[in-house]
């Protein structure tokens, strides 16, 4: 993983950004990583090269859903609104964390504040206690500091990303 351009970020930006890339780095077989918005849009990612040009070009080496992280984000926010849906449904409360085991990998999502979401993409060597550790430590450390200010830093951030232009 190569790390997104942080420069004229805020230093709240740039803690999100090395809390992501460290989460990354620190958890073998982790996949993918994506920071999602309550109303479903990409704030931070793993994958630098989320545009559509970088999918094309590395067809052959996907790691990730598709190999993007709007496409993770896409699962994520529908996993997200789907179990709040249930909760509700069953009235037990907020949802706190989802996991979704499959044959070759999990997929973990975590809350992090008012409807914002971290989801994983691991591989099936990922160790899902290690991985909801470490999106535990994620979520506690990145909770407070995601307002709404930030979150429109992020969003401009990766728009800037994928248009190639310099804020």
């Amino acid at each position: 993983m190569t790390a997104p351009t942080t420069y004229g970020l805020s230093s709240e930006a740039r803690n999100l950004h090395w809390l992501l890339t460290n989460l990354v780095e620190e958890v073998p077989g982790i996949q993918s990583v994506a920071v999602v918005s309550s109303d479903g849009l990409l704030l931070l990612s793993s994958d630098p090269g989320h545009t559509e040009e970088a999918r094309q070009s590395r067809d052959s080496k996907r790691t990730g859903p598709r190999g993007s992280a709007a496409d993770l984000a896409t699962i994520v926010s529908g996993i997200g609104s789907l179990t709040v849906g249930a909760a509700k449904l069953m009235e037990f409360g907020g949802v706190k964390h989802t996991m979704v085991a499959m044959e070759e990998g999990s997929l973990f999502v975590m809350s992090i504040s008012d409807g914002s979401l971290l989801g994983v993409h691991g591989s099936a060597e990922c160790d899902m206690s290690v991985v909801a550790y470490h999106m535990a430590l994620f979520v506690g450390r990145a909770g407070h500091v995601l307002t709404p200010e930030l979150r429109s830093e992020l969003r401009k951030n990766l728009e800037a990303e994928s248009t190639g232009s310099d804020r």
